[in-house]
């Protein structure tokens, strides 16, 4: 059996035929801007499922399902789009729309909760009961998964764990608070913590690992400076994972998972120096328990590929539940 996923981008729309085990067989990617209406999103996803089907050498009559993924609020019962800032989009009743042009069943979902869900099937949580995972990009993202369900909460915005407030009277954060935990984890925070350090100095290992990439800062910066001995380079990566630490650590203390993945750019450091730093730190500032009941905390295994198999496999999942 075969599904087909779609991950809706803040600059792509990535599709993918996945198979029952969670592997790709075929992908197609397209620019979110050209399209206008929620008509045309309708029909693009129709027409990216028949490529899919034609680059696989399949018919649609070989898919179970098609899901779609997307940031922002959707309304999972309904198959509605109720919001989402990469798309002038708004109360999109997509299902509906869809089933004007196919009979295929139709599941929509956010796409945090999507990552989380493939990475609980054939990621870094495979063989959890209870699994979070904590995406680190633009912002702070993250998506819950309880004995094979997603959970959603009474509205359906569970999972937005950037937004827990770790400073009272912290970061200004776009959604309106102050000392959001995204204001100070996510890879912009990196960044920023990376800017602040090097202004104040000038003349460290940190400025010349810059300066060598053509001034820009980004979130490897820190990291690659403390590899090289930078003192000031080392402050920025503890400063950060003290603050990667304190978010992960309300996660655990309330939902106790079995393992907590950690996606995004930013995870791709080595072990040494953000897993095991982060590792130690979360063990000392947890709850206490016993050492075998303790979470695992790992990487995520899917990278990119995360939301475009998690929203296939929405399919899978209604199936199985």
């Amino acid at each position: 059996m075969n599904y087909i996923g779609i991950d809706i981008g803040g600059t792509n729309l990535k599709a993918g035929l996945v198979d029952e085990t969670g592997r790709l067989l075929a992908t197609r990617k397209m620019k979110v801007a050209g399209i206008a209406d929620p008509a045309a999103l309708a029909w693009t996803i129709h027409v990216l499922s028949m490529d899919l089907c034609h680059d696989f050498g399949c018919g649609l009559e070989d898919i179970v399902s098609i899901g779609v993924g997307c940031p922002g609020a959707v309304e999972i019962r309904g198959g509605s789009i109720l919001y989402t800032c990469n798309l002038p989009l708004r109360n999109v009743p997509l299902r509906r729309l869809f089933h004007q042009l196919s009979d295929l069943p139709l599941y929509i979902e956010n796409d945090a909760n999507c990552a989380a869900l493939a990475e609980y099937y054939v990621g870094g949580g495979r063989g959890s009961k209870r699994f979070i995972t904590v995406t680190l990009g633009t912002g702070v993202g993250g998506g819950i998964v309880h004995n094979g369900k997603i959970f959603h909460g009474s509205n359906g915005m569970a999972g937005e764990v950037g937004h827990m407030s770790i400073e009272m009277n912290g970061e200004e954060c776009p959604c309106g608070r102050r000392g959001c935990w995204e204001q100070y984890a996510s890879a912009n925070a990196l960044k920023r913590q990376t800017a602040r350090a090097l202004s104040e100095h000038p003349d460290s290992i940190l400025a010349r690992v810059i300066a060598e990439n053509d001034g820009h800062v980004s979130g490897q910066s820190a990291f690659i400076a403390a590899r090289q001995g930078c003192e000031i380079g080392q402050q920025v990566c503890d400063q950060y994972i003290r603050y990667l630490t304190v978010g992960i650590v309300n996660i655990i203390n309330i939902f106790q998972p079995d393992t907590l993945a950690i996606g995004g750019g930013v995870s791709n450091e080595s072990d040494e120096q953000l897993l095991l730093p982060l590792r130690r730190q979360v063990a000392a500032h947890s709850l206490p328990c016993n050492y075998d009941k303790m979470t695992r905390i790992v990487k995520a295994e899917l990278g990119n590929d995360a939301g475009v198999i998690g929203a296939a496999l929405l399919g899978k999942n209604k199936r199985m539940i």
